[in-house]
């Protein structure tokens, strides 16, 4: 499996593992933004609630139409008002230090997971994905890990490689740093796709959208060289949250079920 193909991989493996085990279905209820790791994780029950306005019930995510076709050009142009939405995208990703908050998954077959993410930047993130799924996402700043604590595996892959590396650059321009393919701009959503090509893998993309009004992250998606897309939608963000640094390191010995 190979680097760029990271997160749509993972959360592919995480989704198909939640199928696998039948699990009750109850009535959704808002979900608490985690702690940021000085206080408890995630993982083990201590979640708190976010420090900005009211909990938020689990957002339905925006599913991209799988019939659209994004024109790819070396001579692609923008007007003035895509670059300066692009522009906007650029500051808001630039200015975030930390983020934590909840999200929904959508993989490749429409199955859906849950559970809660955690960024220090540069370079640093931590996806949990809620019971059953053994899947944990672990960057350091120059690796990323992905973990299945059932399985007792883990595949290690350069961050370098992976779209996790737009989102936790510590200072992004996209026009200039990145191939932006697609800016569009409604009332809901301000939209940028940046594609990628690895001429052993194929070509990527990675479509973030941020709300219109608030500014903020919602929802980003990631298509694969297949043509498969997995997304992954946001809520309940914070950007006030202490982290524990420890929670961002990768154990390349012992990454299997806990003693006992």
């Amino acid at each position: 499996m190979m680097g760029v193909l990271l997160v749509t991989a993972a959360m592919a493996t995480a989704t198909s593992f939640a199928q696998t085990v039948p699990v009750p279905k109850p009535a959704p209820v808002p979900k608490p933004a985690p702690k940021g790791r000085d206080g408890g994780s995630a993982s083990d029950g201590q979640r708190g609630p976010t420090t900005t306005g009211a909990t938020q019930q689990p957002p339905n995510p925006i599913i991209p139409d799988p019939r659209r076709n994004v024109p790819s050009s070396i001579f692609q142009t923008f007007d003035a008002n895509q670059k300066a939405q692009a522009a906007k995208v650029s500051a808001y990703l630039s200015s975030l230090q930390t983020l934590v908050g909840n999200f929904v998954q959508v993989g490749p077959d429409g199955s859906k997971t849950q559970g809660d993410f955690y960024i220090q930047k540069p370079g640093k993130m931590r996806v949990e994905y809620d019971p059953p799924s053994p899947i944990d996402i672990i960057a350091d700043g120059s690796s990323v890990v992905v973990r299945d604590r059932k399985l007792a595996t883990q595949d290690v892959y350069p961050l370098s490689q992976t779209p996790l590396r737009f989102l936790l650059s510590d200072r992004i321009d996209l026009m200039k740093d990145t191939n932006v393919v697609n800016v569009t701009a409604d009332d809901l959503f301000i939209s940028v796709t940046i594609e990628e090509k690895q001429a052993l893998v194929g070509t990527s993309r990675l479509l973030l959208m941020l709300g219109a009004k608030d500014g903020q992250l919602k929802q980003w998606t990631v298509t694969d060289p297949q043509g498969y897309d997995t997304t992954f939608a946001v809520y309940n963000l914070d950007t006030s949250k202490k982290l524990d640094p420890t929670m961002f390191k990768i154990d390349f010995t012992n990454y299997g079920p806990s003693p006992g």
